[in-house]
């Protein structure tokens, strides 16, 4: 299908929105693009090249990075999780990630994007989302989530910690705060299940104008 369909995930830590993200991409044949790792990917260079002009390096990094090589990278270790919530702040790593996201955005009209400031920054105009979902999920079943992902190398409790330490640092900041959009549509992942996840998405996609699930 040709239709355009520009869809904005934003969530807390762990909150699913990277599954449900995924499930509809799929669904709708959309361009899926996690804006999490671009920041992930960040760190790990950072922390791996340690950089005397750490904003300089990252942007000559992002100017010539596929998004597809970011997508191959390992980066979910604690590690990285510990540096994203402080790198996350920086007013200036934000601008160089907006300015990566909307390159291929403005490529791509049929694109799933997830994040924590994509209704808010990323696709509040020009181009503006279809629709948007706020994803949330209650701390300790995202933690768990977080914990099976890390293949329960890290103490459960060490990560409840770092996922409340991340969505409090998120929600906070000075620059682009997570925060849901009047219109977004709440998806609570600690009350669906995956299917149930992918069903309600569909369905409000569904109620757009003239709009069929691809065959």
């Amino acid at each position: 299908m040709n239709k355009s369909l520009i869809i904005a995930c934003d969530g807390e830590a762990a909150s699913g929105k990277s599954t449900g993200a995924k499930l509809l991409s799929r669904k709708y044949k959309l361009l899926l693009l996690n804006s999490g790792l671009l920041y992930r990917y960040a760190s790990k260079i950072l922390i791996a090249n340690k950089p005397k002009k750490p904003i300089s390096h990252l942007k000559k990094i992002f100017k010539t990075t596929s998004y597809n090589l970011i997508k191959k990278q390992s980066l979910h270790s604690q590690e990285i999780s510990n540096h994203v919530s402080y790198l996350a702040k920086n007013k200036s790593v934000r601008e160089i990630m907006k300015f990566y996201q909307k390159r291929i955005i403005k490529k791509n009209k049929r694109i799933c994007v997830e994040g924590r400031d994509i209704a808010t920054k990323i696709l509040n105009k020009n181009p503006k989302y279809d629709l948007a979902f706020y994803f949330t999920c209650k701390i300790d079943i995202a933690a768990k989530r977080r914990w099976k992902e890390l293949k329960k190398k890290v103490p459960l409790k060490e990560v409840k910690k770092s996922l409340m330490k991340r969505t409090n640092m998120d929600k906070n900041r000075k620059h682009s705060p997570l925060k849901k959009v009047k219109n977004a549509i709440l998806i609570r992942t600690d009350e669906l299940n995956k299917k149930e996840v992918l069903n309600k998405m569909s369905k409000e996609i569904d109620k757009l104008s003239s709009y069929k699930t691809p065959q």
